[in-house]
């Protein structure tokens, strides 16, 4: 009797998704049935090193905005040195000086960077910021706190780029809290400061902590000190903030593989990918920072290499991949420095759920906010000019699923560099 229901008990979670014996089964054999597609890495490697050549004999976009004759007049930055930042602030404080002197007080006119103020421009691929801008005035009651904000920012800028030192956004809080109150008001004015002046952020001295990591066959310079990423570890070695101190890259990399998650990163550095498929392997650990994209842009132009993004399958994963490759709208001023052309979408892409039989249980539902951000997708211009990326969009809001790049892990823990990105790479499988 005990037998026969320790039996029954068995045939009732054969029932249940995920606890079926047969489950483990099958996804051992759709894996196997994978890997066994897959060629010698030899010929991989063949395939890809031409992917390799084409982008490097393809000619870099050199055109401006000026070049374009647009019908919007548009605000674009530029990198400065220390001493024009400081004459540009110290120009500014003169003109309110004089102001106030004529009994008219004294305000700031700051560029808007609101979302109707952005211009999306395809000759380009990004997005860039129109010339609207508003009078912020101390006597105004809505403004005077804001205005009094961007004074000190201006001070503080001014006293770093005088002692030609730099701080984290996180320091320039901590030396007037009571003022900013939280440091989200803070770095958004820094942002208005800089477009203020017409300087990229980095030239305020004013830099985020560290965050992105990258490994792989890469080697440059930084601040006189040589870093071969080949010899970093798991960890990878942190992406330095002042991008200006990285120099002399060099590689023999056949492409550069943009990972959204840390998780990923990690495996791919264990499994050591990078020396099974010659490659530099970078992530912001999820949202790009300033640091990550600004490395990745010149990784891109002195290497000449091309781009495959790895993200998740869902609504966000392509919109960080949408920033690394068109800018995003709160820092559309900087996005000639910021962005990277023609990054390839190489997966998880929701066909992929099918195609490579992801189980059901590692699959899903999408939220109604996870809905309403595909959609809204759908409805830029930077998504809507590659009809590959709105097909796939379009499956994945129908579907209402999505799935993380672990999801992968379902048929092993490795499968992700050992049959996944090896037979995408051999099957050319990117858009």
């Amino acid at each position: 009797m005990a037998d026969k229901r320790k039996a029954r008990e068995v045939e009732d979670d054969d029932d249940i998704p995920g606890t079926s014996a047969e489950g483990p089964k099958q996804q051992a054999k759709a894996a196997l049935a994978f890997k066994k597609k897959l060629k010698p890495d030899v010929k991989i490697l063949a395939s890809v090193t031409k992917f390799c050549q084409a982008a490097k004999d393809t000619e870099p976009e050199t055109r401006t905005l000026a070049d374009l004759n647009l019908a919007n007049s548009c605000k674009e930055v530029v990198d400065l040195n220390t001493g024009s930042v400081v004459f540009e602030i110290e120009k500014s404080i003169l003109a309110i000086a004089k102001s106030i002197l004529s009994g008219n007080g004294f305000g700031y006119l700051v560029p808007s960077r609101s979302s109707a103020n952005q211009l999306y421009v395809p000759e380009l691929d990004r997005i860039v910021l129109k010339d609207k801008a508003s009078f912020r005035q101390f006597a105004n009651i809505s403004s005077v706190r804001k205005t009094a904000i961007t004074t000190r920012i201006l001070q503080l800028v001014h006293q770093l780029c005088t002692k030609q030192i730099h701080v984290t956004k996180r320091d320039l809080f901590y030396t007037d809290v009571k003022l900013f109150q939280e440091q989200g008001q803070s770095d958004t004015i820094l942002d208005d400061v800089s477009c203020m002046l017409g300087c990229t952020r980095s030239s305020l001295n004013v830099v985020a902590s560290e965050k992105g990591v990258v490994v792989g066959r890469l080697v440059f310079v930084e601040d006189g000190d040589r870093i071969d990423c080949t010899k970093m570890g798991v960890g990878g070695k942190a992406i330095p903030p002042n991008i200006d101190k990285v120099q002399s890259m060099e590689s023999d990399a056949l492409f550069i593989l943009l990972v959204e998650k840390d998780a990923a990163f990690m495996r791919l550095a264990e499994d050591r990918f990078y020396n099974r498929f010659p490659c530099v392997i970078i992530t912001a650990k999820g949202q790009p920072d300033v640091a990550t994209r600004l490395f990745l842009r010149k990784m891109k132009t002195d290497l000449k290499l091309p781009v495959l993004g790895l993200v998740d399958s869902d609504p966000y994963g392509l919109k960080i991949l949408s920033v690394y490759m068109s800018g995003s709208k709160n820092m559309s001023y900087d996005s000639s420095n910021l962005t990277t052309p023609d990054i390839k979408w190489l997966g998880v892409r929701p066909s992929d759920l099918d195609k490579y039989k992801i189980p059901e249980q590692c699959r899903l539902p999408m939220s109604d906010q996870d809905i309403k951000t595909g959609k809204d997708l759908l409805n830029e211009d930077f998504i809507k000019k590659d009809k590959n990326w709105v097909k796939e969009l379009e499956l994945m809001v129908k579907t209402k699923e999505k799935a993380e790049i672990q999801a992968l892990s379902s048929f092993g823990f490795q499968y992700l560099s050992e049959v996944y990105l090896p037979l995408k790479l051999q099957q050319e499988d990117w858009i």
